[in-house]
């Protein structure tokens, strides 16, 4: 089976991350694009690309190139996305993947026209472990859900220039570590919840600073999410239920988790490598562009991109 072709839009620090990252046999990375030429030829000179394009339209007009990895500012996103689509590109996207859900659902109608794959970069979704917990979970083992927390506290330099917040770049906890934690909590309830309450405290700029949200949906089961970008806190995620309760460390790249059950027992599952994150995002992607998985974790995009309208209207009220 032939190599699929990927190249990269926008070449900041998580695009790096993910060259220095890419091993893959199925695919390669190929090329990147920037708005200016030289800076495109730096980085692919760094990390031994054959490919440098100084504008975005030209690799999206090289018909070897078969999927673009979408690594601009949060706020390009969609642009970026639609213009990839049209070119016949398959789609990887950093998260969030949208500002909401209108332009989400404006991406995924344009990608089921052309017949084409479109994806977040979002860990949760890709790494084995969740896969394995969520394989728990559905032995009954552990009982009805009850209760999940996920907080995510990053301490970042209030500089109202820098993008974290920017109002200009979607800066704000929420489009940046808040997806992680709205998405740890989705990945394990049953079914989509809605926002019951939410509050948040804005910086000087009017970005959202630190928040917290409670979830519930229909079966009763209840998600506190906690974010701030002025105080670390542990990314500790919880999720417990009727007969005992899971501690997952360094929630968004986890390979560990811990199983306490009510009776005093205990059980370690490990699944994946933190460091091979980014990679089993890339292996998902070209499956499912082989037809040899579904695009499951698209739906749980669509409801995650939701609940974080939800979030957002509660504060503009």
């Amino acid at each position: 089976m032939e190599q699929l072709e990927w190249g990269i839009v926008g070449l900041g620090h998580i695009a790096h991350e993910f060259a220095k990252c890419f091993n893959q046999t199925s695919s390669k990375l190929t090329a990147c694009a920037s708005r200016s030429q030289e800076k495109a030829e730096q980085f692919a000179q760094t990390y031994n690309l054959p490919k440098a394009f100084g504008s975005y339209e030209e690799m999206l007009a090289d018909p070897a190139i078969s999927i673009i990895y979408v690594a601009v500012p949060n706020r390009q996103h969609i642009q970026h996305i639609l213009q990839a689509l049209n070119a016949g590109k398959h789609v990887l996207c950093e998260k969030a993947i949208t500002m909401n859900r209108q332009e989400l659902e404006e991406a995924t109608k344009l990608a089921e026209q052309k017949g084409l794959i479109l994806a977040e970069a979002m860990t949760i979704f890709n790494m084995p472990l969740y896969h394995e917990l969520h394989a728990l979970m559905d032995t009954g083992k552990l009982g009805s859900l009850k209760m999940i927390q996920a907080p995510f506290g990053s301490y970042k330099e209030p500089d109202p220039k820098n993008r974290f917040f920017n109002p200009e770049l979607a800066g704000g906890a929420l489009l940046d570590i808040g997806t992680y934690a709205v998405s740890f909590a989705r990945w394990f309830m049953s079914q989509q919840p809605k926002v019951i309450a939410s509050t948040m405290i804005p910086f000087s700029t009017g970005v959202d600073e630190q928040s917290i949200t409670i979830l519930k949906n229909d079966k009763n089961e209840l998600a506190s999410v906690s974010l701030t970008f002025q105080a670390k806190m542990p990314k500790k995620g919880i999720v417990a239920f009727e007969n005992g309760y899971i501690t997952v460390d360094d929630y968004p790249r986890a390979d560990k988790a811990e199983v306490f059950f009510n009776d005093g027992t205990k059980e370690f599952i490990e699944a994946g490598a933190s460091t091979k994150a980014m990679n089993y995002e890339i292996e998902t992607m070209v499956k499912m562009i082989h037809n040899e998985l579904s695009n499951q974790s698209l739906s749980f995009t669509k409801d995650v991109i939701d609940l974080l309208d939800q979030m957002t209207q509660a504060w503009n009220q």
